[in-house]
């Protein structure tokens, strides 16, 4: 069954209803058939979500050990890349935390001024509103039994105030109840979707309205090592600086082999990438988010940006470009949602007043002081910079561009490949465990593909592709 899915996969067949057909028509699956009975969607479909999806990182990670001991891969240099991919969920499912949150909150105040009515209508004491339960209706019922009220349904009858206060107080409990389980579904997330509660909603490239649409989509990051994908994981996430270390991590626990050079593209620095591939003892190629940008004249000429201030590391001062000094006014620690610890320096000038390039210096446009009244001051996180400063001579030296331009033809070619070349947009599997399997099956594909490819143009054991030199 795996096989027949793999070499699937491999001719651009994604559905399972399609598959069957192929096994029905195609003479190439009927020789991988062996006589066997041809599979149902449903059996393909199931084989695929309850057998394969539990062992699915297992396999992948075989593969990649037996391209290792075949010496199809290097072991040194990985490229790291990701890209979005549509879930399989409607358009229009999203649910967003912040919408629910709000809704929660004009909720419980309003079950507050209702709960101060039941106690002036009926002289009983309920607890605070946030701690309303079920058993509070109870006691609206013992009133009802008490009472001897008649609950009365349908048109032309009319309903008792305590009627109204019981359906109203159940209307607002199931209603706080669905606000608590929204926002349990979302967790750390800013959103998800009704129809896949594990998929996010993402700004993706392909937007046919050409209106920034949102859809709901999954993040799949690709390790591609010599053209072959090694490693992937499929996550929530809308960017990329939060998907690297999970990424490492899962590959060594499963790889028998570690790499030694991690190359990136700019969405991936961060100072906690940084230090946590220092302290695994691997080294990074990642390229700095400014890096681009650094070599235009706009940047260069920027007078308020710390890279074009004179810094000097004994008086630990920058120096403007009126020659006043930036002192260091204090030390801040700053946690980030990951839980990782970080030191910004901040340094302040008091001696603005006056000065000519002040509007230049000094940016941003939402401050509620005038201008003339605020005072330039930098947030700098020196560990950040003295990583980005290392990283910047890799990335410069000859290894480093050779490694860059691998990256953007390896990691950046996989998903070409895949979404481009075999036409793979949208998974078909919905919840986060059948989508990586799916993801998985691609690369299992591709690598198929790929060993095929070099074997017929003669190009087995090569690792990277060589820069051309010029005269």
């Amino acid at each position: 069954m795996l096989k027949i899915i793999i070499y699937a996969y491999m001719n651009q067949i994604y559905s399972s209803r399609q598959i069957e057909t192929a096994c029905r028509r195609d003479i190439n699956f009927m020789w991988l058939l062996s006589g066997k009975k041809i599979p149902d969607h449903a059996t393909i479909a199931r084989f695929r979500s309850l057998h394969f999806a539990p062992c699915a990182e297992r396999i992948i990670a075989e593969v990649s050990e037996f391209l290792y001991q075949m010496g199809e891969l290097s072991g040194t240099v990985i490229f790291i890349d990701g890209t979005k991919i549509e879930a399989c969920a409607n358009k229009y499912t999203f649910v967003w935390k912040k919408a629910v949150s709000r809704n929660m909150e004009n909720l419980l105040s309003k079950l507050a001024v209702f709960v101060e009515e039941c106690e002036n209508l009926y002289g009983l004491k309920l607890v605070h509103h946030k701690q309303v339960k079920m058993k509070h209706i109870k006691k609206l019922y013992a009133v009802r039994e008490s009472e001897e009220i008649v609950f009365v349904h349908g048109t032309g009858k009319r309903k008792s105030q305590l009627q109204k206060s019981i359906e109203r107080l159940e209307a607002y409990l199931d209603k706080l109840k669905e606000y608590t389980q929204k926002r349990h579904i979302c967790g750390t997330r800013n959103s998800y979707s009704k129809t896949d509660h594990d998929a996010t909603f993402m700004r993706m490239k392909e937007d046919a309205m050409k209106n920034g649409q949102w859809k709901a989509g999954y993040n799949v990051q690709h390790g591609v090592d010599s053209e072959y994908i090694v490693w992937v994981t499929v996550g929530p996430e809308p960017t990329d600086p939060n998907t690297l270390i999970p990424f490492i991590k899962g590959m060594e626990e499963n790889l028998r082999f570690k790499y030694e050079k991690i190359v990136t593209d700019a969405g991936y620095e961060s100072e906690e990438n940084y230090s946590y591939l220092e302290k695994n003892g691997q080294m990074a190629f990642i390229k700095p988010s400014n890096y681009e940008i650094s070599k235009s004249g706009k940047y260069q000429k920027d007078i308020g940006r710390m890279e074009n201030m004179k810094y000097e590391e004994v008086q630990d001062t920058y120096t403007c470009r009126n020659g006043k000094k930036l002192q260091l006014s204090h030390v801040k620690k700053e946690r980030t949602k990951t839980g990782y610890e970080r030191e910004i320096s901040v340094y302040n000038s008091q001696e603005c007043e006056g000065c000519p390039y002040k509007k230049e210096c000094i940016k941003g446009n939402h401050s509620k002081k005038p201008l003339e009244e605020r005072s330039k001051t930098l947030y700098v996180s020196k560990k950040f910079v003295e990583y980005r400063k290392e990283d910047l001579k890799r990335i410069t030296s000859e290894e480093g561009c050779e490694l860059r331009m691998n990256r953007s033809i390896q990691a950046e070619g996989t998903f070409g490949d895949i979404k481009q070349a075999s036409g793979f947009r949208r998974f078909l599997c919905r919840g986060r465990k059948n989508v990586k399997a799916e993801a998985i099956l691609l690369a299992l594909a591709h690598n198929m593909r790929k060993l095929h490819h070099k074997i017929q143009s003669e190009r087995t054991g090569t690792h990277l592709f060589s820069m051309k030199k010029c005269a």
